[in-house]
């Protein structure tokens, strides 16, 4: 596949459950990238659940009619300032499509989607050795928490 130039306009959409053959195979590839095997039909069963029950909001990146990278954000609570917040959890941008600013596309809707929602701010996290998305995320001024742990429990 041709590499596209930067000049040409990227657009990010708000995907419905209309977009769900441009974001599967996205979804798909994000998941692949985190060491999960291929599985087209879950990934379209779980994007299709989640925008359907509005447990998500997806925003894809379209250069063209090609879907080139998107961004997936869940609902949650600030209990202590009881206001909303989202949870930044996918953004995955095609290797063809990267170096073009599309995932700071990305970020900026998912920004001004929080800003709309009147939500108290957004947060994400990333692997530690993912240095990429890591200085990105500075770029665009986002703090790194050093107030608290992360834990996780297996069920």
């Amino acid at each position: 596949m041709k590499r596209r130039t930067r000049a040409r306009r990227v657009a990010i959409i708000q995907a419905g459950p209309v977009c769900l053959r441009q974001v599967v195979p996205l979804f798909d590839a994000y998941r692949r990238f985190y060491e999960q095997r291929s599985d087209i039909a879950g990934a379209r069963k779980f994007l299709r659940e989640r925008l359907a029950r509005k447990e998500s909001v997806v925003f894809l990146a379209m250069d063209g009619e090609e879907a080139v990278g998107f961004v997936q954000l869940y609902p949650t609570f600030d209990s202590v300032t009881m206001q909303s917040v989202w949870i930044l959890y996918d953004l995955y941008v095609a290797p063809m499509a990267r170096k073009r600013g599309v995932a700071k596309l990305l970020m900026e809707r998912a920004r001004r989607f929080a800003v709309d929602a009147k939500a108290k701010g957004l947060i994400l996290e990333t692997a530690v050795d993912n240095v990429a998305a890591r200085k990105l995320y500075e770029q665009l001024g986002w703090k790194r928490d050093r107030a608290f742990h992360r834990y996780y429990l297996d069920v």
